[in-house]
């Protein structure tokens, strides 16, 4: 199997690392029939994402309780579209990949070449801490690339001047920002969607289950659709912004505008806060200010303009 197929099929043991199960116990599953066999290519044995979605949903109903053969009976009741089915096909919906990115393999050679033809073990050290890269278990030199996209953007950002330490940093604080973004619209599409399949004392039945699911798949890129839409606004704005104010401070002719201290009412001040997060907060205010004056300077120009014969 070649990198560029790693992605949609995974090696026994890349999919033992991310199960976080063995091989043994694969093999085991599969022996029971818990598991389906893997694809034959060629001389190698192959697993797809399906294979990686049922360990997961093996792990779940072990950790509720269940037993292998009752995992076994639950799992071909969904197989054959009886019984709980519903249910397992919600926990698939959620448990499934939330990207279609196809993971890549990249050998330690590949990755110095890319970042400059220099080794720089700190930089990988954050590359697997963060888990942009994953080591395969048994090959010292290779690495399970999860998503090749965030790999590029480094290498871009590293070709740009911009120090491998402070992508990773930049990213352990962009994570847990987005980490908290995740988080509001699963409570907001808990509250307002799936309360009444999930709310309940009692598993949902059949049909409420597979209707959830069928709304998990429908709502599951709106989250990405919103954040793309809502930074791309945010970028133009702030960097209008701050390009103004660059211009400004090279202007030698022009004087520096002075710095003046503004009341604010806490409350806006922490509604603000909670729409941009309290980094950027002042440059929200900021950059809101003067869009109003630019506003404002316009609708006198026109008025002006309309009154003249």
């Amino acid at each position: 199997m070649n990198d560029e197929t790693a992605g949609a099929a995974y090696r026994i043991e890349d999919l033992a690392h991310r199960s976080g199960t063995t091989v043994r116990t694969i093999r085991a599953y599969q022996d029971r029939g818990l598991l389906p066999r893997p694809e034959r290519r060629g001389r190698a044995n192959v697993y797809a994402d399906a294979h990686l979605t049922r360990l997961r949903q093996i792990a779940e109903l072990l950790d509720r309780g269940y037993t292998l053969a009752s995992i076994k009976e639950l799992l071909e009741a969904w197989d054959t579209g009886r019984g709980l089915g519903g249910v397992l096909g919600l926990v698939a919906e959620v448990d499934g990949p939330w990207t279609a990115e196809k993971a890549v393999r990249i050998s330690r050679a590949e990755l110095i070449e890319r970042f400059g033809g220099a080794p720089d073990d700190a930089a990988v050290a954050d590359a697997v801490e963060l888990g942009v890269l994953e080591p395969v278990p048994g090959e010292e030199n290779r690495f399970l690339v999860p998503s090749p996209q965030e790999l590029a953007v480094a290498a871009e950002l590293h070709e740009a001047g911009v120090p491998l330490s402070a992508t990773a940093g930049h990213l352990r604080e962009l994570r847990g920002q987005v980490e908290h973004i995740a988080t509001r619209f699963l409570d907001f599409a808990t509250e307002h969607v799936f309360a009444h399949y999930l709310g309940q004392h009692q598993p949902p039945t059949e049909s409420d289950a597979v209707e959830a699911a069928s709304l998990a798949r429908r709502l599951r890129p709106l989250a990405q659709q919103t954040v793309d839409a809502e930074l791309a606004r945010a970028m133009r704005l702030f960097a209008t912004g701050q390009l103004r104010r660059h211009l400004d401070s090279d202007a030698a002719a022009e004087p520096a505008d002075e710095v003046c201290s503004v009341r604010i009412a806490a409350s806006t001040m922490r509604a603000v806060e909670q729409l941009v997060g309290p980094e950027q907060a002042s440059a929200f205010i900021t950059a809101a200010a003067e869009r109003e004056v630019q506003s404002r300077t316009l609708d006198a120009m026109t008025a002006n303009g309309m009154k003249a014969p």
